[in-house]
């Protein structure tokens, strides 16, 4: 669940590289996200080498594309690149960032379903290595856009290929269900027989503005097995093999996306990258071999794997209370009479509210992330007490970690560290309640410096522009 060089010092404060998170605070304030800089490069570089090795007597290699979503800003950026990795930007925000940060625009993909036109032109002009189309009506817009401009557009469609992923139906994307992709269904089309993907990839090679490079599918996020990624790359094989067979068209290119699961808790068990690599390449290498097709090139896109385990929020504590929670029995009965085999039984629960909570992590709402949580100022020998940790957000679903022992003597001014906050939590953070949205430490060798200013209220009242 935490990054490399996370440990205790001799009093039993948490460390990163050796950095007490009781300077932290005292440097940057709480809540405030802390990011190991040498871990985000070890975890970017061994995605690369193990899908590069796993892949390299199929295709040659693999093009590894960071999902900007998960965490964007220009430091991160730039580890990605100097770590060798692509960009896969989700919008006009995400691909400013990636021009300040300087990255080639051919190391860069756009993603998203309702890409604007302003977004299109954004792409063209910084030459971006390819654009992921989301529907027919998109494809007709980029190849009108680049038509326009004299100029061509390479692109990937985006298919659905009906695999259901073992994860949260919200965050599972590769279902006919849902707004994502060119259905592979064979009814999708008013066209008898046609899906909107064989109808998708006709129209595209039809387009003298377009140069279709390939197909892409992406089933979900924090997926720990590994069935849903075989079969999605199977069926997508089967449509590049029978594409080239009816049409002639050979697709050179095929992204398998991502959605690699990490740890957020003790009982979470992710696979290792190189697991990961090695069963994605066993399946692609027999498919083609069995479709009689030479292998295309080869891209993942992950993101939470990358950066997820590589930070941990650090709160302050305020508040604390406890209440009495009534639960069924053995018997499931519901008398109230607590204590009383077969009956109903009460026990203590504690909030601990801190200075942050779904302003900063908004994903246990969204959809019941579940957290884990640490006493960090300090250590304790006091005995373990059941709690729930809280924000400050005036909503009783503010919860940030549901269910944790925490020892019974934390106190106000305590320091909290909750692991696994690198992906989606400050992507998604808001200012609900006029909260200021806290600020991102990376911490290298013992050094921490600000690669994201938390916000003032003053950058919040500037936005007002009064009556």
């Amino acid at each position: 669940m935490w990054a490399s060089g996370v440990a205790r010092n001799d009093a039993g404060e948490l460390t990163l590289d050796g950095l007490a998170v009781s300077e932290l605070q005292r440097q940057f304030g709480t809540p405030l996200f802390v990011m190991s800089e040498n871990d985000f490069r070890a975890r970017a570089r061994a995605f690369s080498d193990a899908f590069n090795n796993a892949f390299a007597d199929i295709c040659g290699g693999v093009d590894v594309y960071y999902a900007g979503k998960s965490f964007l800003c220009t430091a991160v950026v730039r580890w990605v690149e100097e770590e060798g990795l692509r960009l896969d930007t989700a919008s006009g925000g995400e691909l400013a960032v990636a021009a300040r940060a300087g990255i080639p625009g051919s190391d860069v993909a756009l993603h998203g379903n309702n890409k604007s036109d302003g977004e299109i032109h954004r792409a063209l002009d910084m030459k971006l290595g390819r654009i992921v189309v989301d529907s027919i009506a998109e494809l007709e817009r980029v190849a009108r856009i680049a038509g326009n401009r004299g100029e061509t557009a390479k692109v990937m469609l985006r298919l659905t290929p009906g695999v259901h992923a073992h994860t949260h139906e919200f965050i599972a994307t590769a279902h006919e269900d849902q707004k994502f992709g060119l259905s592979m269904a064979g009814d999708s089309t008013e066209q008898a027989g046609l899906s909107a993907a064989e109808e998708a990839v006709a129209a595209a090679s039809g387009h003298p503005s377009i140069e279709l490079l390939g197909l892409h599918c992406h089933i979900g996020s924090q997926i720990f097995e590994p069935d849903g990624f075989a079969l999605a790359a199977e069926k997508l094989l089967d449509f590049l093999a029978a594409m080239q067979s009816k049409y002639s068209i050979v697709l050179p290119e095929l992204d398998l996306g991502g959605g690699y699961g990490i740890a957020y808790t003790p009982v979470d068990t992710p696979r290792p990258a190189a697991e990961i690599a090695q069963a994605m390449a066993a399946v692609v290498r027999t498919k083609c071999a069995e479709l009689g097709i030479s292998a295309p090139r080869i891209s993942i896109e992950p993101g939470r794997a990358i950066v997820g385990s590589t930070t941990f929020t650090l709160y302050e504590v305020g508040t604390l209370k406890t209440v009495r929670v009534d639960a069924p029995g053995a018997d499931g009965s519901k008398s109230g009479n607590s204590g009383e085999t077969g009956k109903n039984v009460t026990y203590p629960r504690r909030y601990v509210s801190v200075d942050g909570g779904m302003s900063d992590n908004p994903r246990p709402v969204l959809y019941d992330a579940d957290y884990s949580a640490i006493l960090a100022s300090r250590a304790s020998a006091a005995a373990p007490q059941l709690s729930r940790v809280v924000g400050k957000h005036c909503e009783s679903g503010d919860i940030v970690v549901r269910d944790v022992y925490l020892p019974e003597d934390v106190a106000a001014g305590d320091l909290l560290a909750v692991p696994g906050t690198g992906a989606y939590c400050w992507a998604l953070s808001s200012n609900y309640n006029y909260l200021a949205r806290p600020g991102v430490v990376a911490v290298r060798d013992g050094s921490a410096r600000l690669i994201v200013r938390g916000e003032t209220e003053e950058d919040l009242l500037n936005r007002d522009m009064g009556v």
